[in-house]
């Protein structure tokens, strides 16, 4: 008998389990990245959703705050106002007030005195004099 030689398999019967398996894998990895793109669209719907609560809750948030804090501004500015309206009264300086009745009261005068006052005449000036003749000794 002849020593036996391994037999190699036929061309034939190795090709076709091939397409079978890279076809598989094709469709593995297509199915993949659909759940890949399927997780991205849920993952940036969440994220929109979680922002648009986020801006809710800080609106809420802000308003409830801004509110007391504008009382407090508010009480704090009157707080100052009236210190230094003291301040200025213990210096004798008079009030923002005092000074606008004062400018109406010049602008009444004012306005008075125009009316009262005739445009005169304007005066002459003195008339020179010659000056007086001496008399003149004679010699």
């Amino acid at each position: 008998m002849a020593p036996s030689t391994p037999k190699k398999p036929a061309k034939g019967a190795s090709h076709p389990s091939e397409p079978l398996h890279s076809a598989a894998s094709k469709d593995i990895w297509l199915a993949g990245l659909g759940a890949m793109a399927q997780a991205q669209a849920a993952a940036q719907e969440q994220i929109n959703e979680a922002a648009a609560h986020f801006n809710q809750m800080t609106q809420g948030l802000s308003a409830g705050l801004v509110e007391p804090m504008a009382a407090k501004v508010d009480r704090l500015e009157h707080l100052f106002e009236d210190r230094v309206a003291r301040a200025l009264k213990s210096l004798g300086l008079p009030t923002a007030h005092e000074v606008a009745g004062l400018q109406e009261r010049v602008a009444a005068l004012e306005a008075a005195l125009g009316k009262s006052a005739a445009p005169e005449k304007p005066k002459t000036p003195p008339r020179k004099r010659p000056p007086a003749k001496t008399a003149k000794t004679s010699q």
